[in-house]
This record gives structure tokens, C-alpha cells and sequence, in this order.
């Protein structure tokens, strides 16, 4: 059975090496409905022009994104027969085969004054063929993470056969302080937690923050004023202005639609909370529910056809649908406790929310008509989900019980296989949102 057709039956993205023009030989392997993370060897690259530890620091960079998607399992370079020396040097692919290696990286590493080229190959090692031609990626010395990203999204691509996530970035809020006086700031870091940087000083609060849909502008509430409302910044110059400011109101809760021409948002008015839209380049905005009730958190369909958000227009917290353009809402969450903070998937296919259920909170997905619900986590406070640019992985706060308790951003592949990883930042951190890939 060819690979894309297994992804497309399970919805899974664990799959084996599809050689172009030939049948894949590989084989899912399954234990108690478990799908097992793929085996593969990734030796050192080589250093051809000096850069030995910048070599080291990209194989383990590579070798790392590949591992912490949850669908590959890294053999150790103990226990490798072939030792790689030479780039262009003949695979010996029955080595690789007797320590059961089914995906083999290799790859070099040039460093000459101001500029790092990255080449690698991947191959199917029993197939024993390359899989598509070798890639080379350039840049300067100081982008070699990037580099080190671009070759495992190509990796993760090819076997795959969809898009990757790891050359993108997040934007959250760190938190530092005591749990009841936190200060709060806008930061933005690679999806992995490293390279962090501060876009907003910590004297009012901001609230979640949303990447455009090129990942150049982000929308973010503050309380700057006294009371929330939304700012547009752009992510180079730090320039920012107010948007959707309704006079001696608060606006919150923005996202941008599909297009970035567009932003839907929350804004409260007379005692009543509402769903509005407007133009990103001002102008006045059109008020789209009306009903004596909470309606917040909304999220557009990749379309921009649809929104979802939360209202609990019924007594409780559930999520809704409604056409973009304004009209009857549809009701999609049916089961028991409260739902909040949809937010679509880029593929269109799930929603994922937060579910508060029996003293617990979850993080779940469901189609988009509200059928085939699962939680994927469970703690004393997770929420907020925001999906990786690909659809396959959740990003999400959690925080701990307790006066010490203290926020942290977890992620979670949607299978709900592995269990929740922690993104290693210094600090506390909340509210995150997910790039796109970056150009």
C-alpha cells in the first residue's frame, strides 16, 4: 500500500520512504494500535572547510527536530557499523541495514569566512536509492540553526510527503513574577524555544498575540490604556498603532483572516460581548452577532469562509460556526463540560480547544462539524492551542497548581501518542501562536 495512502486512511504522519518511480517497501509497524517511530541514522556531518563543531551542532539540531516530532527514533552513532567521512563516498547500505536503520542522512558542512553552506542526502536504506536529489542550503555562520531546520523539514517532507514546521517561530507572553503580579511581555522565539527576543517592555499587560498569516505583523491585546485593546505591530520595525478601537471600549481576542486583509475580533459594548470585523487598513467594523451573550475567541476557516468561537449563549461554554460574513451560528461541541478557544487548522480538516471537564482541563480536537472528538491532554490547567503550519502538532500553555505554580508551553502531535513536550524557555510563558513557515 503506497505511504500517502496510509497517511491519507489514518491521518497520521508517521510513513516510510517513498522512492520516486518506485513502490515503497517499508512498512507502518503497529503494537496495540500503536504506531512506532521511524528508525534512522543520522552520522555526523562531515566538515569539509573547517566548522568541526558547527557540523557537530547541525547533525544534533537535525537529528533533535526529527526526533521531538514524535514520528522518528534516532539509532545512536555507538551503534553505526559505516562511519561517514567522505560525503560523495559509496553508501554502504548493508551496514545500515544490519543496525535497522530505514532512513539514512548524510551530509557536510562548509565554513568559509562569512559563509556556511549545509548539504545532505537522505536515502531508503532498503530500498537502497536516494530519495530525490541532494540539497544545499547557504547562509552566514550566525544562521546555522535555520540551515539546520530548513534540512529536517526537507527530510520530514520527503518522507512524509507533507510540509514541515520546524523552520518557523513562535510569539508568546513571558511571564516572570510571583503568580498573583506577574509581569508580562511580548517575545518571539523559534518554534524550539531558542533564540528568544523581546518585543514589548513589561509595563502593562499583553494578551494573545497572533501571528499574520506571513508572519511580518502580529496582533496582541494590551492594557496600555487601562483597559484591553488591540495592536497591530510589525515584527521588523517594532512600529505599532491601535486597531479596532471602539470608543470607551475594550476590544480583545483579534485574528487575522486567511488573506491578512481582515480581522475578526471580540469587543464588548453596552454590557454585551461581540464578535466584529474590520479591514487591517482601519475603517469602521461590522458588528457580526448580537445575541445577549459572551461570543469570544474567534478563528476563521483556512478559506476565510467560516469563523468559530466560543459563546455561551446556551448557559455554559461551547464552540460555534457561523459564515464569515455574519448569520445563524451553528452549535459543534456536544459532549460534557465547556469548550473554549477553538481555533481551526491550517489543512481545514479539525478544531482544535480547550476543554474544562470534572475539575480537569484538556486540549482536544474535533472535526468540524463537531463529531470524533479527542482529548490529546489532561492537567490541572492547560488551554489556548495553536496549530504548527503543517496541522500536525498543538503548541499550548500549561500551567501548575498552587501559589508557586508557574506557566510553561507545551507541544502535542495530534495522534496523542506522545505524550505532551515541553518547549525549553527560561521563564515563565503563555498565549503562544504559531508562524507560518519562514521564506
Amino acid at each position: 500500500m503506497r505511504i500517502r495512502a496510509l497517511l491519507a486512511m489514518l491521518a497520521l504522519m508517521m510513513a516510510g520512504l517513498v522512492p520516486q518511480g518506485a513502490e515503497a517497501q517499508l512498512r507502518l509497524r503497529f503494537t496495540d494500535g500503536v504506531i512506532e517511530p521511524m528508525p534512522f541514522a543520522l552520522p555526523r556531518f562531515v566538515p569539509e572547510s573547517g566548522g568541526a563543531d558547527m557540523a557537530a551542532q547541525i547533525s544534533a539540531l537535525v537529528a533533535q527536530d526529527l526526533v521531538n516530532s514524535g514520528l522518528f527514533r534516532e539509532i545512536p552513532a555507538s551503534a553505526h557499523i559505516s562511519r561517514v567521512s567522505n560525503f560523495d563516498a559509496p553508501v554502504q547500505f548493508e551496514d545500515w541495514r544490519a543496525i535497522n536503520a530505514q532512513a539514512l542522512i548524510t551530509g557536510a558542512v562548509n565554513v568559509q569566512g562569512g559563509r556556511l553552506v549545509v548539504k545532505f542526502r537522505l536515502f531508503d536504506v532498503f530500498n537502497g536509492q536516494q530519495m530525490g536529489e541532494g540539497l544545499q542550503f547557504a547562509g552566514t555562520p550566525q544562521s546555522w540553526r535555520r540551515m539546520a531546520h530548513k534540512v529536517a523539514d526537507a527530510v520530514y517532507s520527503r518522507i512524509t510527503g507533507e510540509s514541515g514546521y520546524f523552520d518557523s517561530r513562535i510569539v508568546f507572553v513571558s511571564e516572570t513574577g510571583p503568580k498573583n503580579a506577574r509581569a508580562k511581555r511580548l517575545a518571539v522565539a523559534d518554534y524550539d524555544g531558542a533564540n528568544v527576543q523581546y518585543l514589548t517592555d513589561s509595563r502593562s499587560i499583553v494578551l494573545a498575540p497572533r501571528f499574520s498569516p506571513t508572519g511580518d505583523r502580529i496582533l496582541y491585546t494590551s492594557y496600555e490604556s487601562g483597559f484591553p485593546q488591540i495592536v497591530l505591530m510589525d515584527v521588523a520595525t517594532g512600529a505599532r498603532r491601535g486597531l479596532g478601537q471602539l470608543p470607551g471600549e475594550m476590544t480583545f481576542a483579534p485574528r487575522f483572516s486567511p488573506d491578512g486583509s481582515r480581522v475578526v475580533f471580540s469587543a464588548t459594548q453596552g454590557g454585551n460581548t461581540d464578535l466584529y470585523l474590520m479591514s487591517v487598513a482601519g475603517g469602521a467594523a461590522t458588528r457580526l452577532t448580537s445575541a445577549p451573550s459572551i461570543e469570544t475567541a474567534p478563528s476563521f476557516s483556512p478559506d476565510g469562509s467560516q469563523i468559530v468561537f466560543e459563546s455561551d449563549r446556551t448557559g455554559g461554554q461551547q464552540i460555534y460556526v457561523m459564515p464569515a460574513a455574519g448569520g445563524e451560528p451553528r452549535r459543534i461541541s456536544q459532549g460534557r463540560g465547556r469548550y473554549g478557544t477553538p481555533v481551526w487548522s491550517p489543512r481545514g480538516d479539525l478544531i482544535a480547544f480547550t476543554k474544562q471537564l470534572d475539575g480537569r482541563f484538556h486540549i482536544g480536537v474535533m472535526r468540524t462539524d463537531g463529531s470524533e472528538e479527542r482529548l490529546l491532554t489532561a492537567s490541572f490547567l492547560d488551554e489556548g492551542p495553536t496549530w504548527s503550519p503543517n496541522g500536525r502538532v498543538i503548541m499550548f500553555t500549561r500551567e501548575s497548581a498552587g501559589e508557586a505554580g508557574s506557566s510553561a508551553l507545551f507541544s502535542v502531535d495530534i495522534t496523542g501518542r506522545n505524550p505532551p513536550r515541553m518547549v525549553p524557555l527560561q521563564g515563565g510563558a503563555s498565549d503562544p501562536a504559531w508562524s507560518p513557515l519562514l521564506p
